[in-house]
């Protein structure tokens, strides 16, 4: 069993009262309360931190006045102050500590957690945070460690090689933010024990060669047995991973995508 020692990067353990709030979690229930993405539920109690995505303050530079443990995500976040006193929490790129500022600006530097319009970043450089469209929310790039690299400028588009593999265009005003997303040694914990991912909120899973036939493509059968069929399905008889394409044929931002991500096994 291994993890992080946050001491080395945390400089509070209580957050900022006024961004947090509790409630009750979804946990992979839908609006019926019925299950709908399987192995969530349990787990400590959670203190959520409202994180700012959007990104709306504009040509204000921000001071990071402290570094926080968030438990919704894997990266660090850090409490920004803004010259005009407002303060809000964001998602903190490696190599910003306490004291360091930052800028949301079409004009800003090419510094990390300094954010700016696609079209204004240069070919090469690692970002975070991309937004899909212009003033919207921050969706890709968001975990522990992760960056997608602009590619190339190629009229109102902006190339992006994202985290998955996946070369995508988005268009050139939407806006990213420069840097990697902190605390990089996240993918190298081993969780070690089961009880350490029930207080993760993670749920058992039930291998499908050793479940019944009614309730799995795989089960069913006398002793240890192979699952039987060429090509791995999920629980619905739908493809699944090594190599299989999941996507939807017709999904609308099929016309975005460059090149498919890499599927199956990491060489």
């Amino acid at each position: 069993m291994t993890g992080i020692n946050y001491r080395e990067f945390i400089t509070t353990t209580t957050p900022h009262k006024a961004l947090v709030s509790g409630g009750k979690r979804d946990q992979g229930r839908n609006n019926y309360g019925r299950i709908t993405v399987r192995h969530q539920g349990g787990g400590h109690k959670r203190l959520y931190r409202d994180v700012d995505f959007m990104y709306n303050k504009f040509d204000i530079p921000a001071k990071i006045a402290s570094v926080e443990y968030d438990p919704d995500r894997s990266g660090f976040i850090g409490l920004a102050v803004y010259a005009d006193g407002e303060k809000r929490y964001v998602l903190l790129p490696l190599g910003v500590k306490v004291g360091d500022t930052f800028l949301v600006s079409v004009k800003a530097p090419i510094l990390p957690a300094n954010r700016l319009p696609l079209h204004a970043i240069p070919v090469d450089t690692f970002v975070y945070n991309v937004s899909l469209k212009p003033g919207g929310k921050a969706l890709l790039a968001r975990s522990a460690g992760n960056a997608a690299k602009v590619k190339a400028q190629e009229g109102d588009y902006t190339f992006i090689n994202l985290p998955s593999s996946e070369v995508r265009k988005v268009i050139n005003t939407a806006w990213a933010t420069v840097g990697t997303v902190s605390n990089e040694e996240n993918h190298l914990v081993s969780i070690g024990k089961a009880g350490r991912s029930r207080w993760l909120g993670i749920r058992p899973t039930v291998r499908g060669s050793a479940q019944n036939p009614p309730d799995h493509p795989y089960g069913g059968g006398e002793g240890r047995q192979g699952r039987g069929l060429r090509r791995s399905k999920t629980r619905w008889g739908k493809p699944s991973g090594k190599g299989q394409k999941t996507r939807a044929p017709k999904k609308y931002s099929n016309v975005f995508i460059i090149s498919r991500r890499k599927v199956g096994k990491k060489a």
